[in-house]
């Protein structure tokens, strides 16, 4: 952010002794994509979707194992990024759906 070109990453690094394992967590990424939308794309409200996307999973109770607490459900890296994702979609289709009256 701030050069001749945006550049959006989450700055955990890459982690390569979990990689491939679905242990990783997408959350930073994912919130990655959200500042995109925001500050690249000037899509604010995609980015405030994604980012309720975000909380309504962890609000849930879904965790990946880095994050998990008790009683919370733990899910691989691809199954967040899902969950996420079913979230979007569905504040998405929320927010364009005409509904007949």
């Amino acid at each position: 952010m701030g050069g001749e070109v945006d550049l959006y990453e989450p700055v955990h690094g890459s982690a390569p002794d979990i990689a491939g394992k679905g242990i990783a967590n997408p959350l930073g990424a994912i919130a990655s994509a959200a500042m995109l939308l925001r500050l690249s794309a000037g899509m604010d409200h995609a980015a405030a979707d994604l980012e309720a996307a975000i909380r309504q999973v962890l609000d849930d109770g879904y965790r990946t194992a880095d994050l998990a607490g008790p009683g919370e459900h733990v899910v691989s890296t691809s199954e967040m990024g899902d969950l996420v994702e079913q979230s979007f979609v569905g504040m998405l289709d929320r927010r364009f759906s005409y509904h007949a009256v």
